[in-house]
């Protein structure tokens, strides 16, 4: 029994270990990289009005790392950078981007992508207006009626009034080449679209394929099996808003419709481990206990092979 016990814990602690080793090569030694720039769910963490243990820590000792899911790309050779959602923390996101694309001296990216109208995920441009930084022309990439929201209704509509975003459509399927070696394809996927689509995106470098699905409602409404999706990239960046349905007990599902973390664990067993090595978990509610370091959930979830997305992970693409 002591020798069963011995065992446990020694794998235990190598799942640990693991999850604090580098996990991918650092930007120096690729041309292309991608930056994981956030990856908590819309509201945050600490979450507005929260009481939770979860929570009530973080309003007077916060986590800086603790910011809205968001995803930085830099071709270092063409001197190019772009900001996947704008956020609510778009300020701190945008700067930390600014460092690691040393070759520019502008404050601003080269482009921002946008998946869908939902506050996590658009509302950081408020800071590119007047009342802020004032930007000139940054462009924003948006699908039609993501593009239309923001032109018919205030205050977005004043940003592209007053020049301070240019915005540039996006249409499901077509490939937008931004550089010689990093090209972005938007797709359709099903989700609450109350004023847009939803998308995610397939983001390509050089040499590897990154697939980005924050938001999505159950995994069997999408037209795509995302296993094969996954076979099909080398990262997939996929929504695990909630880990099971403990978390939302206090709430009508039907409201939120995520793949539970446990429902895509599931999902992926038929993945060889190879392909399970791919998956990252991503955008966290406040409540996640994926979130936790130390938690029995996040160690489960490395020990079935998976990973968890964390702000300054590299990936060279």
């Amino acid at each position: 029994m002591k020798t069963y016990w011995l065992v446990v814990l020694f794998i235990l602690a190598a799942a640990c270990e693991k999850e604090r080793q580098p996990e991918r090569e650092p930007a120096a030694k690729s041309s292309t990289v991608l930056v994981v720039l956030g990856t908590v769910q819309d509201g945050g963490s600490p979450h507005i009005a929260c009481t939770k243990e979860c929570c009530r820590p973080l309003f007077t000792n916060p986590d800086i790392k603790r910011q809205v899911v968001s995803l930085g790309v830099i071709d270092y050779e063409n001197e190019k950078s772009y900001l996947f959602e704008a956020t609510p923390d778009f300020p701190r996101q945008l700067k930390t981007l600014r460092r690691h694309a040393t070759f520019s001296a502008k404050e601003t990216s080269d482009g921002i992508f946008l998946t869908h109208a939902h506050i996590g995920h658009y509302s950081g441009l408020m800071y590119l207006g007047r009342e802020a930084m004032g930007a000139d022309s940054v462009p924003v990439y948006a699908m039609p009626r993501m593009k239309a929201f923001l032109e018919k209704n205030g205050p977005w509509g004043q940003l592209v009034r007053l020049g301070n975003i240019t915005i540039f459509p996006l249409e499901a399927g077509r490939t937008e080449k931004l550089t010689p070696k990093l090209s972005v394809t938007p797709f359709i996927v099903p989700h609450r679209d109350e004023y847009s689509e939803t998308v995610g995106f397939t983001i390509r470098g050089p040499h590897k394929k990154a697939l980005f699905i924050p938001d999505i409602d159950k995994w069997q409404k999408w037209s795509t099996d995302i296993n094969e999706a996954i076979r099909g990239v080398d990262y997939a960046f996929v929504d695990a808003t909630f880990f099971d349905g403990e978390e939302i007990n206090h709430r009508d599902i039907s409201e939120i419709p995520h793949p539970f973390v446990i429902e895509s664990m599931a999902l992926f067993k038929k993945l060889s481990a190879t392909e399970k090595n791919k998956v990252y978990f991503i955008h966290f509610n406040h409540t996640n206990p994926l979130l936790r370091e130390q938690s029995k959930q996040r160690q489960a979830v490395v020990s079935a092979g998976f990973h968890i997305a964390a702000p300054g992970q590299i990936f060279p693409l």
